[in-house]
């Protein structure tokens, strides 16, 4: 029987278990790096590591699986308030990338954004409001890449219901089985849209059964899952879709008091010329107003401009509607909860508070995975990639910031020199001069007077606007830092026939090729039965009277073998020749 019984969540952070554990991290971040876990005190590992952790470290603790709840205000102050008025629902759409997320969208709001986007892709959150019936649906366009699964998470428990799109033609792939987590793991109603019904290769069919693997098991058949089958195309399917989404509202009763000072989160910020930060934020409850004191995080604004996410000016908005706020001192965080206060001494005393907080656990806990490696075994040469990452909004710069990391192993890292939102500065570009750091844009520009600055300096920058190709980059650069693997390859086999002469340092022997070609100069390790024996260098090969490069199977030949200790040399000896090559590694 353990001494001690521990619940821990599905997902714990490094630094949340060592505390747990009453254990210092850097010994816990010690034991993941033995079993070849790089991971630094704010990454997540799951229930199963943990428990690993714990018998390898020969605890005498239980660990049990605490039942999941979600830790969000937002979410249990929905699900408690049942006062109020009707409110629209809010739907994220998610799915693997490329099943057509935002073209579905596009059906349904008639724009044309996907075209617009990088590679097709889902670049950040996207929220609008679009009317069917009447009747208000807030919309959130979570992005389909792997790269941004922190943003898709937060999609879904910023939600009330998810809308997972998947493709007839392609089927239930890993970023719908993960987006299905995740709205489970939210508590929230699932509703799927088969997308791309009229594509060739397209098997509705053989789709539900794999929603039934996934226990989604279809109403026809028996389950509670509802699936409409659309076509972004076409736009067959779109109102009864929509249809769906309201009726699943009904259900939910989905209500909110707007008398009361408005809260809710930040899903996007980013600087913007001539205003400064921009956030925008989605109502949970309450009236928002132009002139209002809103606290973010660490920073705080009074309403200079409130609009629309379409940039329509707003004088005041209701629960559930996503708007476009001005007026910030700084740039909020995405995922922050936001409320109105008062005042602006209120708004300042709240925003400096979490300021002051933030700063202590950052001292504590905002270690890079170098940092930490090398606390714990200062012997460890670790090699870095010094960078500086600039992205145009907040959720992007985290996304790739998280994706970049994911990357370091044992011998390399990415080192984090700065990270910014914005354009490429004179700021990054000196940074990145005296640092040596490569900067990484995301969505952003290069002015051109920091174009001739960086270019005078030999500074290197690199702009993406898809996230996939700049954590490709990044994966090449640091593979190129990877010390090269040593490649031995076998080229022939002779067996020794007579010893000729021995020194101390040099033999000169015969033999019979038995397999593959020998050539001289050449490497060869000497082996008698399993014994070996050593490695030495043959400099000259001959057959019969004359000296020869090469020598084929089934010939004699004769050789010059110079070692670096005496080896006494035996008849039925085997001598094996091999080249000896270094190799790039992959990471």
């Amino acid at each position: 029987m353990a001494e001690r019984i521990i619940e821990v969540e599905e997902q714990i952070t490094v630094g949340a278990l060592a505390e747990k554990l009453m254990l210092p991290v850097s010994k816990l971040i010690g034991e993941l790096m033995k079993n070849g876990v790089l991971a630094t005190v704010n990454e997540r590992i799951d229930f199963d590591t943990a428990q690993i952790l714990v018998g390898e470290l020969g605890l005498d603790i239980e660990l049990t699986k605490k039942k999941e709840v979600i830790d969000l205000v937002v979410r249990e102050k929905r699900k408690a308030n049942q006062k109020g008025e009707n409110r629209p629902p809010v739907v994220a759409v998610m799915g693997h990338v490329d099943h057509g997320k935002t073209s579905l969208l596009d059906a349904i709001r008639e724009a044309d954004i996907a075209k617009g986007e990088a590679g097709g892709i889902t670049q950040h959150i996207s929220a609008y409001q679009i009317s069917h019936k009447d009747r208000q649906i807030t919309f959130l366009d979570t992005p389909g890449h792997e790269a941004f699964a922190a943003l898709r998470e937060h999609g879904a428990l910023l939600t009330d219901l998810v809308i997972i799109v998947v493709a007839a033609d392609d089927g239930v792939k890993p970023q719908t089985i993960e987006a299905i987590r995740f709205a489970r793991k939210a508590g929230v109603k699932i509703i799927v849209a088969i997308n791309k019904i009229d594509k060739e290769g397209a098997n509705v069919p053989q789709l539900k059964q794999q929603l039934a693997e996934q226990d989604l098991l279809v109403e026809e058949w028996g389950g509670d899952t509802v699936v409409v089958e659309v076509s972004a195309k076409t736009k067959v399917g779109i109102p009864e879709l929509l249809d769906m989404v309201l009726l699943v509202a009904d259900v939910e009763e989905l209500k909110a008091d707007v008398n009361v000072p408005a809260t809710g989160l930040i899903i996007e910020a980013h600087m913007e010329k001539g205003r400064g930060p921009v956030a925008i934020c989605l109502i949970d409850e309450g009236t928002i107003k132009s002139g209002d004191y809103i606290v973010a995080g660490n920073t705080y604004a009074k309403i200079r401009n409130l609009e629309s996410t379409t940039g329509k000016p707003l004088v005041e908005a209701l629960p559930s509607t996503p708007v476009i706020i001005t007026g910030f001192k700084l740039l909020p965080q995405f995922g922050d909860e936001f409320e109105i206060v008062k005042d602006e001494k209120t708004a300042r005393s709240k925003a400096q508070t979490v300021g002051r907080q933030r700063k202590e656990d950052g001292s504590n806990q905002d270690i890079g995975s170098g940092e930490l490696i090398r606390l714990i075994n200062r012997s460890n040469q670790i090699t870095e990639f010094p960078v500086i990452i600039k992205a145009d909004v907040q959720g992007s710069l985290t996304s790739v910031i998280d994706s970049i990391k994911s990357l370091d192993n044992e011998e390399v890292v990415v080192r984090i020199v700065s990270s910014g939102i914005g354009s490429v500065n004179e700021s990054d570009a000196h940074l990145a001069h005296t640092s040596g750091a490569t900067v990484y844009g995301f969505n952003v520009e290069l002015p051109t007077d920091i174009k001739r600055l960086v270019s005078r300096d030999k500074v290197s920058v690199r702009l993406y606007s898809i996230i996939y190709e700049l954590i490709d980059d990044v994966s090449k650069e640091l593979t190129k830092l990877l010390a090269p693997e040593i490649v031995e390859k076998e080229t022939g086999k002779l067996t020794v026939k007579g010893i000729f002469k021995t020194s101390k340092t040099e033999v000169i022997c015969g033999g019979e090729v038995k397999s593959g070609k020998l050539t001289a100069p050449s490497l060869a390790k000497i082996t008698r039965g399993k014994e070996d024996l050593g490695e030495v260098e043959v400099t000259n090969l001959r057959r019969g009277p004359q000296d020869t490069k090469e020598v084929f199977e089934g010939e004699m030949c004769g050789m010059t073998v110079i070692t670096s200790q005496r080896i006494d040399l035996q008849e039925d000896d085997t001598i094996t020749f091999f080249t000896r090559e270094s190799v790039a590694r992959q990471l």
